[in-house]
């Protein structure tokens, strides 16, 4: 079994095709489904995130060409492969369980250590498992990662003051008005990353507070608690004249918020300054809104300023988080050693069975003068011998000290009895 990974990121790919390359709860549904289907895949995870898509998957066969995903993710994104080239990363084994287990921590995020990758990871593996896409490698795999985002964030200060992209984008608003509290702000969403922007704009006084959602009813649920007012999704292009900030944080292939739209809000504000923070992906509003006068326009990929004093700040924190995740993929590898190390076994008694079979077989004219109760005990002493000889690789194994002994060992049985090669002899 080999796991293997393909994904692109903040790092790898600009926000022009990571916003291109997204996958919805229903994409990553389908794309499990078709993975599994024409990849070879046995267990698949898609983590799709506004920084990063990345397919997590298990194959029996280490020999199958990585190529085939890479062209899957083009074609079912619609893109070219030629786009993709120099954007993609792979991993396999060991450096995808480290790969993963970096991200969970927030180590691999454009804001060290922020808030909400771990649910991320957590609801990825949730929907893969309630589709069934995931099985016993993924399963412990995806465990392992939330357990390490989890130590993480209880046991080093990376989880003390967990920074996000809305964090980030209340912070950049503040530079530019100063003090919020005599200005106004609208919200547009009602998940998770629009929750945060509402808890950080009350966190620092902000004086009006405007929430919009195409869910009524989720937009209601989230402006009750903060004392904010709603704003019908019908009459947003009305109401964008009244805020001074707008953070935009919706799940939307095409722009909700056109230049058109806030281009006639400036004249109607008499063109005072007003400040929006795109935190979509696929972005939100229409860039070309950047060129309006007294318009200041940011998106993910702006806030590169704040991710690196974040950054700095935090960086001491590295090394206590890399040694949480040193021991956790050392649980992982010593679960995975095991469990190579009983289907190692299991397959050399099936070959040393089959042998036995065929050589009674072969002479089973010698035998033809026993009974049947002598043929069979014929049959269980060497039953029996193939069980103890089996007994001292199986004991070491079990007892080895390292799982890297453990691993040397099993190479060293597959070398031996050409347990690499589907041909029996």
């Amino acid at each position: 079994m080999q796991i293997v990974l393909i994904g692109l990121n903040h790092r790898t790919a600009p926000l022009e095709l990571r916003e291109r390359v997204t996958f919805s709860a229903e994409d990553a549904e389908r794309a499990t489904a078709e993975l599994r289907g024409h990849c070879a895949m046995e267990e698949v995870v898609v983590l799709s995130t506004c920084n990063r898509s990345e397919l997590y998957g298990v194959r029996r066969d280490p020999g199958e060409d990585a190529g085939a995903i890479e062209h899957f993710l083009a074609d079912f994104h619609g893109i070219s492969r030629e786009q993709l080239n120099g954007c993609l990363y792979s991993r396999r084994d060991g450096e995808a369980i480290e790969h993963l287990f970096r991200v969970a921590a927030g180590l691999d995020s454009m804001l060290l250590g922020e808030a909400e990758i771990l649910g991320q990871v957590r609801e990825a593996y949730r929907r893969a498992s309630d589709a069934g896409s995931t099985g016993p490698v993924l399963n412990r795999l995806f465990q392992g990662a939330v357990e390490v985002g989890r130590r993480v964030r209880s046991e080093t200060e990376l989880g003390t003051r967990p920074m996000s992209a809305a964090s980030a984008g209340v912070k950049l608003a503040e530079r530019i008005f100063g003090d919020l509290g005599a200005h106004s702000a609208l919200v547009l969403g009602a998940g998770e990353i629009a929750q945060q922007a509402v808890e950080q704009l009350r966190q620092r006084g902000i004086k009006w507070l405007w929430i919009s959602s195409r869910n009524r009813e989720h937009a209601m649920a989230l402006a009750g608690p903060n004392g904010a007012e709603t704003i019908a999704w019908e009459e947003l292009p009305r109401a964008l004249a009244r805020p001074d900030i707008l953070v935009a944080s919706v799940s939307s292939d095409d722009p909700v918020v056109s230049s058109e739209m806030l281009a006639r809000a400036m004249a109607e504000r008499d063109n005072r300054s007003m400040f929006l923070i795109d935190l979509g992906v696929p972005r939100n509003i229409e860039p070309a809104a950047a060129d309006l006068y007294n318009l200041y326009l940011y998106n993910l990929d702006d806030l590169t300023e704040i991710v690196d004093q974040n950054r700095r700040a935090r960086e001491r924190e590295i090394p206590r988080a890399e040694a949480i995740i040193a021991t956790q993929i050392s649980k992982f590898e010593a679960w995975r050693a095991g469990r190579s190390a009983a289907d190692l076994v299991d397959d050399l008694r099936s070959r040393l069975d089959a042998r036995r079979r065929r050589i009674l077989e072969a002479h089973a004219a010698a035998f033809a003068h026993l009974g049947p109760e002598d043929r069979e005990h014929i049959d269980r002493l060497t039953a029996q011998l193939v069980d103890e000889l089996l007994e001292e690789p199986t004991d070491r194994l079990r007892h080895a000290r390292t799982w890297r002994e453990r691993v040397q060992h099993m190479e060293t049985l597959r070398g031996l009895f050409g347990l690499d090669s589907e041909d029996e002899e």
